[in-house]
């Protein structure tokens, strides 16, 4: 059975909401081991200036995701933990605000939706291709209805 723990800095509401949405992302694709995620809330500005730093893209986005393990490597447990750090998440707070109005849904829906979608990324799954973003979007998808935050 996969476990995952997700460490996430926001208030107790939204912070349980979002451990949910990643556990459930995680236990969708049932891993062998347990994992730990982290995810951040912050700031557009900030979420800009890291997307700068680290992608070189001088743009702003709703949602990074920065795996701890490439794609060829084997990902390691801790010693302390026996947990294996997947990599971490971070979302634009007032981005998401944004898109949840613009789409006509909660806040809390769109930042799950957005939590969801970075644990994906740190699992390997893309959206460059048209096959590639149907494939994420059914699995986002999944996660949102067991959240029971459908559209």
């Amino acid at each position: 059975m996969t476990r995952c723990r997700a460490r996430v800095r926001a208030d107790e509401e939204i912070a349980t909401l979002l451990r949910r949405a990643v556990r459930i992302a995680v236990k969708n694709e049932r891993l062998d081991f347990c994992c730990l995620v982290d995810v951040f809330l912050m700031p557009d500005g900030e979420l800009l200036a890291v997307n700068r730093l680290r992608r070189g893209i001088d743009k702003i986005t709703d949602v990074l995701s920065f795996p701890a393990w490439g794609p060829d490597e084997i990902p390691l447990p801790d010693p302390d933990t026996g947990r294996v750090f997947l990599g971490d998440i971070l979302i634009a707070e007032d981005r998401a605000a944004a898109q949840a109005l613009a789409y006509g849904h909660s806040a809390e829906r769109e930042l799950a939706y957005l939590a969801a979608h970075g644990a994906l990324h740190l699992l390997g799954f893309d959206h460059e291709g048209e096959w590639e973003r149907a494939v994420m979007r059914r699995k986002e998808e999944a996660v949102m209805a067991r959240l029971e935050l459908t559209r």
